[in-house]
């Protein structure tokens, strides 16, 4: 489906995207046979957890992640599983399985909040109006895919077109935003658009490592930071001690503003001296 040749072979089944599968099939599977036993379940189960904007800002928090696992219908689930595994798990065998989750979750709350904050204009949507579906997580990493893999040519399944990953990317974000505009579906294309954009910020800055990896980094950098102001501090106190002494402070400091270790002729230990650890 990608690569620089033309060929219909098929991705791997990477973890990730095997994970998602599952959950995203079982409960369309939930949901298709539950609706023949209990008639009226799915509408039930689309109010309580597909994303509506009105009851998210009420509290309905779940609402964020929960829609993402909710289809209308066989057609809306099979093509969004079939484009989360086609252009998904490149990204994933080239990121690593902690890189995509984390892109395809950034995805999905990109979506959620675009739709939330553009319904309430009323003009691109209703925010009484539930949205299920991932398509909001999958337009993100085929902004993720058309980023690092702008060169590939993909095929147009049925359509025997193959055309370069950009060029796709680029003709998907044209149709999103007119599609936006009609206000028949424009709760569900804003949620595109939204996917879009979050996954071209997630790639562009975010590192090569994930998002946790960077807050990690980011943590540890600011934690080093304020131990260093607070040896620094306590340095300085200590030479204003010294000198209320009259002792030089560099017979207890090196010139990086480490203890010397302390010398100690009658240890026992062979008379070295120095620290005990």
């Amino acid at each position: 489906m990608f690569g620089a040749q033309r060929t219909l072979s098929l991705p791997p089944l990477t973890r990730t995207i095997t994970y998602l599968l599952a959950i995203n099939t079982a409960v369309f599977l939930f949901l298709e046979f539950g609706e023949i036993s209990s008639p009226g379940l799915t509408r039930y189960v689309f109010d309580w957890f597909g994303l509506r904007p009105e009851a998210v800002m009420h509290g309905y928090l779940w609402q964020l992640v929960t829609y993402s696992v909710l289809h209308a219908g066989f057609a809306h689930f099979f093509f969004n599983m079939l484009a989360l595994w086609m252009f998904g798990a490149q990204i994933e065998s080239m990121r690593g399985p902690r890189y995509f989750l984390e892109l395809y979750v950034a995805g999905l709350l990109g979506a959620a909040v675009f739709n939330i904050a553009l319904s309430y204009s009323r003009v691109l949507g209703d925010p009484t109006i539930p949205t299920v579906g991932a398509s909001g997580a999958i337009y993100a990493v085929l902004m993720a895919f058309g980023i690092f893999f702008g060169d590939s040519e993909i095929i147009m399944i049925p359509l025997p077109i193959a055309m370069k990953a950009k060029y796709f990317v680029m003709i998907l974000i044209v149709m999103t935003l007119a599609l936006s505009l009609r206000k028949s579906n424009g709760v569900s294309e804003i949620s595109h658009l939204g996917g879009l954009v979050t996954g071209y910020f997630f790639v562009k800055y975010t590192s090569g490592r994930g998002l946790s990896f960077s807050f990690s980094e980011r943590y540890f950098r600011l934690r080093n930071s304020y131990h260093k102001w607070q040896r620094k501090k306590a340095a300085k106190k200590f030479e204003v001690y010294m000198r209320q002494q009259q002792k030089d402070s560099k017979d207890y400091f090196d010139e990086y503003g480490n203890f010397k270790p302390p010398d100690d002729p009658g240890k026992k230990d062979g008379g070295k001296g120095g620290w005990v650890h």
